[in-house]
């Protein structure tokens, strides 16, 4: 397969992606294989809401792949403190993006392979698109036991999931992406995929668990290139092209005019945690202080990512209850959030009476709140 970087087709890109309806519909057709320079999650999923908002697939189909360093991505309405570990993921600095399709979670690695289909609603097809990645598989290494199942799913063994998918439907474009499980961190993956967070209620769409598999752990002749040139040749077969892969940079403005706003906007705080639906969490915790252990119950309600109501109740002879409603009346309206909950924390520990036992038990409660976040 034939990797074209140079300027002249970056000209030739942009003038496909700009042209009018009227001329590219004259004067283009068939498909385009693109393919990220970029590792970063943002400006992968960038690239995805550009070509669905910009390009004009009336008589193109186009297939993007690209591939992130590690990264977290959710579904548009789904719950990130559900589906996975917050705390763990800031220790390994791991991103968290939220996508602008529904379906559920997964984790991102070098060793995942991301293959996006953009065609007009109307040829929108998810099955077609993973029987050609099956196909490739199926060309690449015949003995492979890899089959599309019912949930959309590419499974190996006839259980082993190795590639989810999920879609965006606009008026007129829509895209389907998949991953590809080739040789990614299954024990980081399993890690960050396990929320630690207890007593949360949310209507948000759960992920439906899977048993997983690396392609590699089953051939480990493979790699990821053999397999990104096998799906790419497979897709220029079917659509009769020319067995070329276009490198695109996320971050050139040039092709892909207002690109970096669309990144810097699924980077917001905003976007990746705002857009969760209303969640509540009713929770116990226990408090180890000299030798004595307290029983600790809150109540929070959450919307738009913000604090809306908060409780928290403990032995009133522990800490004055005045306090607790400080903290309480506080922490509602602030993002549910441990980096602004300790900055609240420690702004109010300064208004405290110059106490050190009650410094002591404040900073112990107020760690314990912010584990929950």
């Amino acid at each position: 397969m034939l990797l074209q970087s140079s300027l002249k087709n970056c000209l030739q890109l942009s003038c496909i992606l700009r042209t009018p309806k009227a001329g590219f519909r004259s004067t283009t057709s068939g498909g385009l294989i693109i393919q990220s320079v970029s590792n970063d999650v943002y400006q992968n999923l960038a690239v995805e809401d550009w070509i669905h908002d910009h390009m004009n697939l009336e008589n193109r189909q186009v297939l993007f792949i690209w591939r992130n360093s590690p990264a977290v991505v959710i579904g548009r309405h789904q719950n990130p403190w559900q589906e996975c570990n917050l705390r763990l993921m800031r220790q390994k600095n791991i991103k968290l993006a939220r996508r602008r399709s529904g379906g559920g979670t997964v984790y991102h690695d070098l060793g995942n392979i991301n293959l996006t289909f953009f065609t007009t609603r109307k040829k929108y097809e998810r099955m077609e698109n993973l029987k050609l990645v099956v196909k490739a598989l199926k060309a690449l290494r015949p003995q492979l036991d890899v089959h599309v199942s019912d949930r959309y799913d590419i499974l190996l063994d006839r259980h082993y999931k190795i590639s989810g998918t999920a879609a965006k439907l606009g008026r007129a474009t829509a895209y389907h992406h998949c991953t590809l499980l080739c040789n990614a961190d299954k024990l980081v993956l399993s890690s960050v995929l396990k929320s630690p967070y207890r007593g949360l209620k949310s209507n948000a769409t759960p992920s439906v668990p899977a048993s997983v598999k690396n392609l590699f752990e089953e051939d480990p002749t493979l790699t990821c290139e053999m397999l990104l040139d096998a799906i790419a040749e497979e897709y220029a077969t079917q659509h009769q092209i020319d067995h070329h892969i276009t490198l695109i940079n996320p971050a050139d403005e040039i092709v892909l005019p207002g690109i970096n706003n669309k990144t810097k906007e699924l980077q917001t705080w905003e976007w990746v945690y705002g857009k969760t639906p209303k969640f509540s969490i009713s929770t116990c915790f226990n408090m180890v202080y000299k030798d004595c252990v307290l029983d600790v119950k809150v109540d929070m309600d959450v919307k738009h990512g913000r604090i809306e109501a908060c409780n928290v109740d403990l032995p009133e002879q522990w800490l004055p209850p005045a306090l607790c409603r400080e903290l309480a009346k506080s922490l509602t309206g602030s993002k549910f959030c441990p980096h602004e909950t300790t900055t609240l924390a420690t702004t109010l520990l300064r208004v405290c009476p110059q106490d050190d036992e009650l410094h002591s038990k404040w900073n112990l409660l107020c760690e314990n709140m912010i584990m929950l976040m």
